[in-house]
């Protein structure tokens, strides 16, 4: 979600030369003026905003200018103008178009299909299903290593489209109408009608756990013994604490747009992987990879629900093969809630313990979550309990339980945005039993070191970043007591939580060509989901030749382009920034080689003493631009290559690490609660590109603002199906929703990850604020709420 922001012109260019990047923070006049579209009231008054320090600086003088610039979107003016065309925006010669049939039932086996008086409909094709499908190739999803798992052929949901007549969940594919017209597929569609023989329907997580039972999710860790010193500790703290399921629901829908040519198939895909994707597609058509192209030149976000590939994106390919047509498939928003995933929801048991110091010495975390009949998927909601806190005796368990739903999978921080919303309430409930302040008990308790690794932290600012974050707030401000902060008939809270992800550096290959005509080209096989992954390739090469940004050209989401990952997990910046950094040293170590060869400006000279300045190579007094080197040799082009690696395993323990500070504001007269305020201070390693960085925290902050109190599908109890699933229903913070936001970006590079000491941004930002909004509830009402959402049905049922 865009945010808004505001603050003077002064502001601003004092804060652009500041190494703490301090946040844009939206006006309170502008959010007024759309009260009447809020779901939450408009932001008070922002308050407590100390200056803070700066940290250190950087290294040497090249560094801060490759670093630090705010570039804008290198592909802005596309999107905002309607020229980037997306998965569905790209019709081709005799398209046809494909609307599913979806299952009606949760549990159960198809007896019949009836489809003749759809195939009689003007315009209709073919009707798809198991009994008329063509031949698909399966592929075990056997367990990868972390490295494969990113470009591998993987898939959300391993069973194949149509491949049998059992039903598993609601929603599922049983039929796909084929037609000259997407009206036509619809129609006719609606008119396809399915016989099954229902077997009883598995809806909810209660019901999985009596009639499946639950299973181990993997995942786990121990050390010492937790239940020894949870009986002999000071102070006890056992609770349970609930998520429900989230949605993707990204703006634009899955779409897939195939066709077939002299054997080779061709897709424009909204995913997050179109190397995995390939894959994934040649294997289930049984071709050689270089016979599948996928591209992804731009998609509408996807918050993890388009890393793999989801079956709907086959069942496309296999009607344009069957119907020898290009065809094109558009899921309705209302499958957005069942075929393609889901945050899954969770049940976690907290137990902590401490000493009469207020130091932890027992720690238990117990997760549950629903899983599909199909496939498992752990939601891995301890994995930061086991580092973030000093401790020696943790045990972390993650448990799943089947039932009749599609397959959950990878949302925005998965494991750690629900787990830290269990995590920092029993943290704040722990030191309110200490008798300590909630900023002070975490101070005491955070860890200088990985303990579940037994390795030091790459970089760890986490003390600072609270530190920073509290001054800014105005945390010294706080009254302890329960509902004593007030300001007219509002009741104020405080509340904060640590946030908290994985840092990550994966092999990615790329080529960087710099052209006779004086511009450049950067290709990599990765995608931009949104994030500013273009503007960070543009701003690399840039930077290393000189070249200005708007004569770099970027070519991405295409799997015929040098491989790269898929988009997830943070890792895109850490690792093709030095994918394309070297892919351009060895395109500028062409081009000295050109320049020293015979008849060339500086043959016969050391190619090693050839520097590179604004487009130019310099030796000495004398210097020549690129385009005369390639030009005098009469060569088109200088071309490189590079594959960026991992980091060496077993030094050090790569995390990224932050805090967000809350202010909610109570009106228990017409029972309004709104988010007023937040500032968040995050350590990232280097900050690359301020603008977007800022971007990305700011729009995880609205996300777990929605993950506190509004998001959660619903289900029929009857049917197991989603009742709201659509943008009217499932609601998410609107613009208006925004409150004052004020983002810290601590600037310390992390060279043990690479050489551009980047981690990346994309989700940290919204783990641990769901935790600060549900403290900062208690702290203005007294009422603990350990069911998310923090609804004010909830909320005044205990007040």
């Amino acid at each position: 979600m865009a945010c808004g922001r505001g603050g003077t012109g002064a502001d601003r260019s004092a804060r652009r030369h500041e190494h703490l990047h301090q946040g844009r923070r939206a006006g309170d006049e502008r959010l007024a003026r759309l009260r009447t579209q809020c779901l939450q009231d408009p932001a008070g008054s922002a308050g407590h905003r100390p200056q803070s320090s700066r940290p250190h600086g950087l290294r040497n003088s090249h560094e801060r200018k490759y670093y630090r610039h705010a570039a804008t979107s290198h592909h802005g003016g596309q999107k905002v103008s309607g020229q980037a065309r997306y998965a569905a925006d790209h019709p081709m010669g005799e398209m046809l178009y494909a609307y599913g049939v979806y299952s009606t039932i949760g549990n159960g086996r198809i007896v019949a299909i009836n489809d003749q008086q759809a195939k009689a409909m003007p315009g209709v094709v073919d009707v798809f299903h198991h009994g008329h499908f063509p031949a698909l190739h399966r592929t075990p999803n056997t367990k990868l290593s972390f490295a494969r798992m990113l470009s591998a052929s993987k898939a959300d949901e391993h069973r194949l489209p149509f491949e049998d007549d059992q039903v598993y969940y609601p929603g599922q594919f049983v039929a796909l109408v084929v037609a000259e017209s997407f009206e036509q597929a619809r129609a006719a569609a609606h008119r396809v009608t399915v016989d099954y023989q229902q077997r009883p329907t598995v809806k909810d997580l209660q019901e999985g756990m009596r009639v499946n039972g639950v299973r181990d999710g993997g995942a786990g860790h121990n050390r010492g013994n937790p239940d020894r010193a949870f009986q002999s500790a000071k102070a006890q703290v056992d609770q349970t604490y609930t998520t429900p399921v989230e949605v993707h629901n990204p703006m634009e829908m899955h779409a897939s747009t195939a066709w077939w040519q002299d054997g080779k198939l061709f897709v424009y895909e909204s995913t997050q992987g179109v190397v995995n994707h390939r894959n994934l597609l040649a294997n289930v058509f049984d071709l050689p990879p270089d016979r599948v192209e996928v591209r992804a030149p731009f998609i509408g976000s996807g918050f993890g629900g388009k890393l793999w590939p989801w079956p709907h994106s086959v069942a496309a390919c296999a009607a344009a093969k069957a119907t020898g047509r290009s065809v094109q498939l558009v899921l309705p928003r209302a499958q957005m809630f069942t075929t393609v995933g889901h945050r899954p929801e969770t049940r976690q048991r907290l137990r902590l313990a401490t000493d009469a110091s207020g130091k932890l010495v027992s720690i238990r975390h117990e997760s549950l979550n629903n899983t599909s009949m199909l496939d498992d998927y752990t939601e891995n909601c301890g994995g930061v309990t086991k580092s973030l806190y000093a401790c020696d005796n943790v045990m972390v368990s993650h448990k799943i339980s089947p039932i009749n739903r599609g397959t959950p999978t990878s949302m925005r921080a998965p494991g750690a945005a629900p787990g830290l919303f269990a995590l920092e309430s029993a943290i704040d409930e722990m030191a309110l039993a200490s008798g300590m302040d909630p900023l002070a008990f975490r101070k005491l308790n955070l860890s200088d070191r990985d303990q579940s690794m037994g390795l030091p932290w790459s970089s760890n600012h986490l003390p600072e970043a609270i530190d920073k974050a509290a001054e800014r707030f105005g945390w010294q401000a706080r009254k302890a007591e329960v509902g004593s902060m007030r300001e007219g008939d509002e009741i104020i809270g405080y509340g904060m939580g640590a946030c908290n992800w994985e840092a990550y550096q994966v092999p990615t290959d790329a080529r960087v060509i710099l052209r006779a005509d004086g511009t450049a080209l950067a290709q990599c096989g990765l995608q931009d989901i949104g994030t500013g992954t273009y503007t960070i390739v543009a701003q690399t090469v840039s930077q290393l030749t000189g070249i200005p940004m708007e004569r770099v050209e970027v070519e991405l989401g295409s799997s015929s382009f040098p491989a790269g990952p898929v988009s997830g997990g943070s890792w895109v910046t850490a690792s093709v920034m030095p994918a394309i950094a070297g892919a351009t040293r060895e395109a500028l170590q062409k081009l000295r080689q050109y320049a020293v060869s015979k008849g060339a400006v500086f043959a016969g000279q050391d190619a090693e003493s050839i520097k590179v300045e604004n487009g130019q190579l310099v030796m000495g007094e004398q210097r020549v631009g690129f385009v005369d080197v390639l030009n005098g040799q009469r060569l088109a082009r200088a071309e490189g290559n590079f594959q960026s690696g991992m980091p060496e395993a077993g030094k050090h323990s790569f995390r990224s690490f932050g805090v967000h500070f809350v202010e909610v504001r109570l009106d228990p007269g017409i029972s309004s609660l709104r988010v007023s305020r937040v500032v968040s201070a995050i350590d990232v390693g280097k900050v690359v590109n301020p603008l977007a960085a800022r971007n990305q925290v700011e729009g995880a902050i609205v996300m777990g603002i929605g993950m506190a109190l509004f998001e959660a599908a619903e289900y029929d109890p009857r049917s197991g199906m989603p009742v709201n699933n659509n943008y009217a229903e499932y609601v998410v913070p609107v613009h208006a929703d925004q409150p004052d936001i004020d983002v810290l970006l601590l600037d310390y590079p992390d060279y043990n990850l690479g050489e551009f000491g980047v981690r990346g941004i994309g989700e940290i930002g919204v783990t641990g604020l769901a935790a600060a909004v549900a403290n900062a509830v208690y702290h203005a009402t007294g009422k603990r709420v350990r069911s998310l959402p923090i609804t004010k049905e909830k909320l005044m049922a205990g007040l």
